[in-house]
């Protein structure tokens, strides 16, 4: 997949020129994601058979981090449209057919994936106030109407929103729940149009121009807008394979800690003191900074290929999961180190508003707050560590 890294080379270097622009606006990075189209890569985790790359995770990964070093935000847009193909690709036909997914929902996937190939963009709807993207708490409901269903309810946050050809909503049924009294939880595909109303007010501190507007939703969809075709698949996916849930938001990060580090030598570099070229790279302090944000940067870097690596090789395995939550919590714990460790090395001229380093800094604060929170990863760490249910044996819940 070497031919897709070398394609995310060139646009990181397209991006990082449009970057202060849109963030300056919390504009959505229309430019990039018309470069990212034109590429095709779009179709990154789009199967051969539909007209994609086919790529792994690991694949991934390495172009979502390289996008990074380019856009974070745009990074992180490209990541929900990868999560969405992505998920849909890599379910094994065996387990959905297990599942319960009919003909249907194998002829609705290709459709779905043909046209990411094609250009189509999508985004994930999961975030909901009082509930963050925890998928049991979520108040957006479903029910059958006529011959599909229809979706009520409010996503705070969505990336892309107002910009994509569809959303990954997910919802709980109105009545109804599985065999350990949990809520059926499902997964929509919602095409763009008239029901779904946007709110565009977003005005954030950081990973402003992912345009991550709310929305209110009303609408009635087909019944193939239901993902495998049965209800209450969400949770149990969550749970048994949760890599774009998680992992795929510690590609970006780690692409952020690595574009800081970059930025804050280049800074350094060219940066004169009392008269002396590269005068700050002369202290112990801020070499012995830099040391330490490469090795950090480094480190969950190899924890995060290590990762992929398994859920290419055996996805759904316990090990493979705990890998998935130690990938995300290294990554977004890292990012925000990094960055707060050299913008001091670097001083406060580095902190200029507009600067990279600034609109970095401020990018890589939402690293541990990506779901699921720094926070969380640890405590499913800290359970499976323990010989405890990871999901069940206490009283937090990833999902």
């Amino acid at each position: 997949m070497t031919d897709a890294v070398a394609t995310a080379n060139r646009l990181a270097d397209r991006f990082a020129q449009r970057a202060a622009a849109f963030d300056a606006d919390a504009a959505f990075p229309t430019a990039d994601i018309d470069d990212l189209r034109d590429s095709g890569l779009l179709g990154l985790m789009v199967p051969q058979e539909f007209g994609g790359h086919g790529a792994g995770f690991l694949d991934y990964c390495r172009v979502a981090q390289t996008l990074a070093r380019g856009a974070p935000a745009t990074a992180l847009l490209f990541n929900m449209h990868a999560s969405v193909t992505g998920s849909l690709a890599g379910i094994p036909e065996d387990l959905a057919r297990a599942m319960g997914a009919t003909d249907g929902f194998f002829e609705h996937r290709a459709r779905v994936l043909e046209a990411a190939a094609q250009g189509s963009m999508y985004g994930v709807a999961i975030t909901e106030r009082g509930a963050g993207s925890r998928l049991s708490k979520l108040q957006t409901t479903y029910r059958p109407d006529r011959d599909g269903y229809r979706i009520v309810g409010h996503k705070s946050v969505c990336s892309g929103a107002g910009h994509l050809d569809a959303y990954l909503v997910a919802a709980r049924a109105v009545d109804g729940t599985d065999e350990r009294g949990q809520p059926l939880v499902s997964h929509f595909l919602v095409p763009d149009g008239e029901g779904l109303d946007v709110d565009d007010a977003w005005d954030p501190h950081g990973m402003r121009a992912t345009a991550s507007n709310g929305f209110t939703l009303d609408m009635h969809v087909q019944a193939d807008a239901l993902l495998g075709g049965v209800e209450g698949l969400a949770l149990p996916l969550a749970h048994l394979m949760p890599q774009w849930l998680v992992a795929s938001y510690a590609a970006v990060y780690v692409g952020v800690a690595r574009a800081v580090l970059d930025e804050a030598c280049a800074y350094l570099q060219r940066r004169t003191v009392a008269g002396q070229p590269a005068g700050l790279t002369r202290l112990a302090a801020v070499r012995a900074r830099i040391g330490r944000a490469d090795a950090d940067t480094e480190a969950a870097r190899l924890v995060l290929e290590d990762a992929a690596r398994r859920i290419d090789a055996a996805p759904g395995d316990p090990d493979t999961n705990r890998a998935i939550y130690r990938a995300k919590l290294l990554a977004g714990d890292v990012a925000v180190d990094v960055a707060g460790s050299v913008v001091e090395a670097c001083g406060l001229g580095s902190l200029t508003r507009g600067s990279v380093l600034e609109r970095l800094l401020r990018d890589a604060r939402s690293g541990p707050l990506m779901p699921p929170s720094s926070d969380v990863a640890a405590d499913v760490l800290g359970t499976a560590a323990l010989g405890l249910d990871p999901h069940e044996g206490t009283d937090i819940h990833p999902w």
